[in-house]
């Protein structure tokens, strides 16, 4: 019961967190329409246009993970000393949280990064 409950809590830390890259992306892509219109109208490819702004995510995404890790290993530090066999370093649990959440955040920003492909140049140089 206790481990469905943590991973209920799991879950939804990872739906929130997938929320508020959705939400960055998106408001990222809003205040680059008019750059994404130029570069659209000057032939730029959809692929690079969708680098751009997936790139843009990284940073916030890379801090994310870092901060988190750490944050896991103190706590694990903290359980270990109250509970009897809970590790404090286990390289698999880590590297798939790690893959996990960089997984969920790719899709999550997926979808406003696509819509930025479909900026039609010519509204996008009149949007202000």
């Amino acid at each position: 019961m206790t481990a469905v409950g943590v991973g209920l809590l799991g879950a939804s830390a990872l739906l929130l967190a997938c929320l508020g890259i959705v939400g960055l992306v998106a408001y990222s892509v809003s205040q680059r329409t008019k750059e994404i219109g130029i570069r659209m109208a000057l032939g730029a490819r959809g692929t690079h246009v969708l680098s751009s702004v997936l790139r843009q995510m990284l940073r916030p995404t890379a801090l994310g993970l870092v901060t988190g890790v750490v944050g896991a290993a103190l706590v694990a530090q903290l359980l270990r000393r109250q509970l009897y066999g809970v590790s404090h370093v286990d390289p698999i649990a880590y590297a798939s949280a790690i893959g996990l959440f960089a997984l969920a955040a790719l899709l999550a920003a997926l979808g406003p990064a696509r819509r930025a492909l479909r900026v039609d140049p010519l509204t996008a140089l009149r949007y202000e």
